[in-house]
């Protein structure tokens, strides 16, 4: 707990996926996606609770069975809608600031989460992330933001693009997009690793963390990882994939109206 808040990470996780149905269910070693990221996740000193925001789909009972062998809280929520299952989700542990994060980036880094969590609490912020300005690896993708920001967006957002990706309402009305409801800064990188990629969305996906993995271990650094990819490419064949390729196909739906 910081400065007396209460910091919950919410991490979203479910079964249906069009690329890479059951993803987070796949093996790494002795782990599965999930669980490798709900180890990572509990490294980070600044959260006070994890929680795996999942839903109601046929065998989600193996996403549970997984959160609970860890130890880690879960709430089910609405599938496609996943702003309210953040916002009932949050409102039920009670936080003060959400750390949002998805458990399809297994090798998210709990000290690069600590440093988000810190400049936005620190800046007094009511949203904080290392994604306004994409420098980080793909994979590496950190949100904070006030309950009472979530709370704004989920009394009124009304789009299905919004309610599908819980923080487009934010930081399209947030000073760092021109507006005035939210203050908002981008936790920077000095250095451009926007086409480093260790996400998973497709099956060359999961081969390049089954080798990060196999190589550097489960406790590596974001750095170690992306140092990793760049000094063996040949090795790495996911690098060309569009980056956010499930966000921009659902923001073009929106636009288009259909």
């Amino acid at each position: 707990m910081k400065n007396g808040l209460n910091i919950i990470a919410l991490t979203q996780a479910r079964m249906g996926s069009s690329r890479l149905p059951s993803k987070v269910l796949k093996p790494v070693g002795n782990e599965t996606i999930l669980s490798l990221h709900l180890n990572r996740l509990r490294q980070a000193t600044l959260i006070d609770q994890i929680v795996v925001a999942t839903t109601h789909e046929e065998d989600v009972e193996r996403i549970i069975a997984i959160a609970e062998e860890s130890g880690t809280a879960y709430f089910q929520g609405d599938t496609l809608n996943v702003l309210d299952r953040f916002y009932q989700a949050a409102k039920l542990y009670k936080a003060d600031y959400i750390a949002r994060v998805t458990s399809d980036c297994p090798l998210i880094d709990p000290k690069l989460i600590d440093q988000v969590i810190a400049f936005t609490i620190d800046r007094k912020l009511d949203y904080g992330s290392n994604m306004l300005i994409e420098n980080y690896p793909d994979g590496q993708d950190i949100e904070v933001f006030t309950f009472k920001a979530l709370e704004k967006a989920h009394q009124s957002a009304q789009l299905d693009f919004e309610k599908e990706h819980v923080t487009p309402y934010i930081v399209n009305r947030s000073t760092f997009k021109g507006g005035n409801q939210f203050k908002a800064e981008n936790f920077p990188s000095s250095i451009d690793y926007s086409d480093v990629r260790m996400t998973v969305d497709e099956p060359n996906d999961y081969l390049t963390i089954k080798i990060l993995v196999k190589e550097l271990g489960a406790d590596a650094s974001w750095s170690e990882y992306t140092q990793h990819i760049l000094n063996y490419p040949a090795k790495f064949s996911n690098q060309k994939i569009t980056r956010n390729e499930g966000y921009l196909n659902s923001l073009k739906k929106e636009q288009s109206g259909k």
